[in-house]
């Protein structure tokens, strides 16, 4: 991937998580610029917009940062493949997958990993959580960034947080509350990175805490022992394969009793601003910011 190369740094989109994505993709955009490539900013909010400013730019690679739906459900993708532009990141089946929370789920079971037991919820159905104790955590089936997530600790107030849910789709997962460690592993040209702790103000890694508290903390390499780093990093890059990832990603999981890791779900474009994970793994890899935005770069293909 030579500097002399156009690249459009592709942000913004209509979904929850617009706003991060915008830094993110600044982010990336300066980097690019600095590394000496002709990196051009593209603020889209829609698959429209999307495609007539990538022809008009005439682009020889797009560097995806479109966060939550149209970004990683795999509808910008399929975009750019029917325009035979390279781009970074997983292909089009993968990003619909790992932003399906119930579609991943039953693969990583079929794949042998642990997950938290669940229950999914549609609009127009009886709520039912049978079987799960309380605390319960709430999520939309298909939103990043913790977008819509609540964790729920009285059953009076579970309807409240599934109709709160429901603002960001028509699907609901009720989800067993995993007591232990919450740790993420990132992905980097299909080898896992240094394993993050996250310990968060209130103990749960909810939007506020990711993109507002300044109180929680990102612990790189993890305070856990080498079997446990281990296990989580075989744990993330087997998840990563199992959905036909490439290039880059970034597994959430639990690390519970017993040293058991649980895994919650793969972002197959996880964030690049300052208080992201990514960008802290790669660091302690010995990866700067500029070097870690080339190196997903250099793996953009059709």
């Amino acid at each position: 991937m030579t500097t002399r190369r156009k690249i459009g740094v592709l942000a913004g989109g209509s979904s929850s998580e617009r706003e991060v994505s915008l830094r993110s993709g600044q982010a990336v955009y300066e980097a690019l610029q600095e590394s000496g490539f002709d990196a051009v900013f593209i603020d889209v909010m829609d698959h429209i917009s999307a495609e007539e400013a990538v022809s008009r730019s005439k682009l020889n690679a797009v560097f995806i940062v479109l966060h939550g739906g149209f970004g990683e459900d795999g509808t910008m993708q399929r975009i750019l493949r029917g325009l035979n532009v390279p781009y970074t990141g997983s292909g089009p089946e993968a990003s619909r997958l790992a932003l399906d929370k119930l579609e991943s789920r039953k693969l990583f079971v079929k794949a042998g990993l642990d997950v938290p037991d669940y229950r999914v919820v549609n609009k127009g159905e009886t709520l039912l959580s049978e079987g799960l104790r309380m605390p319960i955590v709430v999520k939309p089936r298909c939103e990043g960034s913790s977008i819509g997530l609540s964790v729920v600790c009285e059953s009076h107030l579970l309807e409240d947080a599934v109709s709160a849910a429901f603002q960001y789709g028509d699907s609901v997962l009720l989800e067993e509350f995993i007591r232990g460690r919450e740790l993420t592993v990132g992905i980097l040209q299909e080898r896992p990175l240094p394993v993050i702790e996250i310990v968060s103000e209130s103990g749960c890694y909810d939007y506020s805490a990711k993109y507002k508290s300044p109180n929680t903390q990102y612990l790189v390499p993890a305070p856990i022992n080498s079997e446990e780093t281990a296990k989580a990093q075989a744990a993330a890059l087997l998840a990563h394969n199992v959905l036909g990832c490439r290039s880059l990603s970034r597994v959430d999981m639990i690390l519970g009793e017993g040293g058991r890791i649980y895994v919650l779900e793969v972002n197959t474009i996880p964030g690049l601003t300052s208080r992201s994970l990514l960008p802290k793994a790669a660091m302690a890899a010995g990866i700067d910011f500029r070097d870690l935005c080339v190196k997903i770069l250099e793996s953009a293909s059709v």
